[in-house]
C-alpha cells in the first residue's frame, strides 16, 4: 500500500498513515518516561514529549498507557480513564501546538505484571511462573478475555476524547496479547490456543474492537514482536502469519515491528552493552550479588549494529496489502531513514538515539552527515526505575536514577533453566 505520495525517499516529506497525515516519517518510539508518579500527566511529562516534538519528530508516543489497573507493569503508569483525561488533553494540545502528532501506546502487562504493583495475581494465557519476577501467574478465563478486549476498546475511546492522533496497541514483548501468540506461554485447549491462527485470535479481536470503537477518527497501530527470543517462543514464520491475518482483517493502519521479550533475554530488543553493574547498584543484598553473577546470562548478550531489525523486518513487506509497516531498531542517522523508506516502510521509529539527542531530527535536517551521539551503552535502561533519561546528558539535568518504591527486582536470582517459564493449560 503506497503511503508516500511525495518523494518516497525523503524522510522529511509528509506521510499518510490511515486517517493521519504526519509532517514527516519519523516517530518517537515509546520509551518508559517515569514522569507520572501518580498515574496522571504532569508538566514534566509534557515537557519530555515537547523536547522531541520541537526537535523535529513527526509524532511522539506516550509509553505504556494501561487499559486496566491489573494491566500495569510498573508504578506510575497512566490508566486510560476519566481521571487521566484532563491531563491527557493538556498533553495532546501542547504537542499539536508545536505542529506534531501524538500517539498513546495501550497495553496490558499480563504475565509481565507483578502483584507487588497491581495488588492482584497476574494473568497469562496459561498458568506459568514468570522467570524474571518468580511470581506465579494464573490462566486468564474466557470472561476475563472478553473484558480485556473491551478494556482496549474503551482505552482507545479515551484516547480519541483526549485528542490523540493515534493509538499503538502493544502486541509485543510477551505482554498479555503477545503471550497469547507464544507457543511457550499459550498452552490453551480452547479456541484461543493451538496453531498460530488460533493463538492470533486475541490480537485480531482486540484490533477489531478498537477499530469498531474509534472508526477513522484516529490511526490504529500495533506493535508486534517478530521474534521474542525466548526458547520455544514466537518465531519469525509465526509472526509473519499473525501480521498477514491482521492485515487481511483490515483493522490496523500500521504495524510497528519489534523483537524481544520483557520476561527474559531483554537485550535482544536493545542490543549493545549490558548494564549489569548499573542494575546491581539499585539492588539490596543478596539481590545485588545475584544480578552481578547472573545478569548477563538472563538478559542475554547481543551485538549492536545499525538497522539491526531490518533483516527480519523486510520479510514483512511482501506480506501486507492493507497495512503500513514501521521500522524500529538501530535507526540513528539520516542514511538509515532513507534506507527504511527505500525498503518499503512507511515510517521509522527511534528510541535511545532521541533520548541522547532530542533534537536529532532537526540536526539531521541541517547536516545529513551527522553521526548520532548515542553509544548504545544501554545505561538508560536502568533509569526506568526513576525518570528515564540518557545518563550521558551533558547538563546532568536529571540526577541519578532511584529505585521506585514497591518495585521488584528486574532480574531473577537464578538462571533460566529447564522448566523455567513453563506453562500448563
Amino acid at each position: 500500500m503506497d503511503s508516500r505520495p511525495s518523494d518516497p525517499s525523503d524522510p522529511f516529506a509528509p506521510v499518510q498513515i490511515g486517517p493521519l497525515r504526519l509532517r514527516n516519517a519519523v516517530i518517537k518510539a515509546a520509551t518508559s518516561e517515569g514522569r507520572s508518579p501518580d498515574g496522571l500527566v504532569t508538566d514534566d511529562l509534557i515537557d519530555f514529549h515537547l523536547e522531541y516534538v520541537r526537535g523535529g519528530v513527526g509524532m511522539t508516543t506516550v509509553a505504556y498507557c494501561c487499559v486496566s489497573p491489573e494491566g500495569r507493569s510498573a508504578p506510575g503508569q497512566i490508566l486510560m480513564g476519566p481521571e487521566a483525561l484532563p491531563g491527557l488533553a493538556r498533553l495532546t494540545s501542547a504537542v499539536h501546538a508545536e505542529g506534531a502528532a501524538i500517539s498513546a501506546q495501550l497495553g496490558h502487562a499480563g504475565p509481565v505484571a507483578s502483584k507487588k504493583i497491581t495488588g492482584v495475581r497476574s494473568v497469562a494465557p496459561s498458568a506459568m511462573i514468570n522467570p524474571t519476577s518468580l511470581e506465579r501467574c494464573r490462566a486468564i478465563t474466557r470472561p476475563e478475555i472478553a473484558q480485556v478486549i473491551e478494556d482496549f476498546a474503551e482505552a482507545a475511546a479515551v484516547a480519541v476524547e483526549a485528542g490523540f492522533d493515534a493509538v499503538e496497541l502493544h502486541f509485543g514483548h510477551n505482554y498479555l496479547p503477545s503471550a497469547f501468540l507464544s507457543p511457550l506461554f499459550n498452552r490453551r485447549r480452547d479456541d484461543y490456543g493451538g496453531d498460530i491462527d488460533a493463538r492470533s485470535r486475541l490480537v485480531r479481536e482486540i484490533a477489531a474492537a478498537v477499530r469498531a470503537r474509534v472508526g477513522d477518527r484516529i490511526a490504529v497501530l500495533a506493535k508486534v514482536s517478530m521474534v521474542d527470543g525466548v526458547p520455544g517462543g514466537i518465531t519469525l514464520a509465526e509472526s509473519l502469519r499473525t501480521v498477514q491475518l491482521l492485515d487481511a482483517d483490515g483493522h490496523l493502519d500500521a504495524v510497528v515491528l519489534t523483537q524481544g521479550s520483557s520476561v527474559v533475554r531483554q537485550m535482544l530488543l536493545f542490543r549493545g552493552d549490558v548494564p549489569v553493574a548499573d542494575f546491581a547498584a539499585l539492588m539490596p543484598q543478596p539481590l545485588k550479588t545475584g544480578v552481578y553473577l547472573l545478569g548477563r546470562k538472563v538478559l542475554g548478550e547481543f551485538d549492536y549494529h545499525d538497522l539491526y531489525m531490518l533483516e527480519s523486518a523486510r520479510q514483512f513487506v511482501p506480506v501486507v496489502r492493507n497495512t503500513q509497516l514501521i521500522l524500529l531498531g538501530g535507526v540513528t542517522e539520516y542514511d538509515h531513514l532513507v534506507t527504511g523508506l527505500d525498503e518499503g516502510f512507511a515510517a521509522v521509529a527511534i528510541g535511545r538515539a532521541l533520548l541522547r539527542e532530542p533534537d536529532l531530527i532537526e540536526t539531521m535536517r541541517a547536516d545529513r552527515d551527522h553521526e548520532s551521539l548515542c553509544t548504545h551503552c544501554n545505561r538508560c535502561m536502568y533509569t526506568v526505575y526513576g525518570r528515564t533519561h540518557c545518563v550521558l546528558d551533558p547538563a546532568a539535568a536529571y540526577g541519578p536514577a532511584a529505585q521506585a518504591p514497591g518495585i521488584g527486582p528486574p532480574l531473577p536470582l537464578r538462571p533460566v533453566g529447564r522448566g523455567a517459564g513453563q506453562v500448563r493449560p
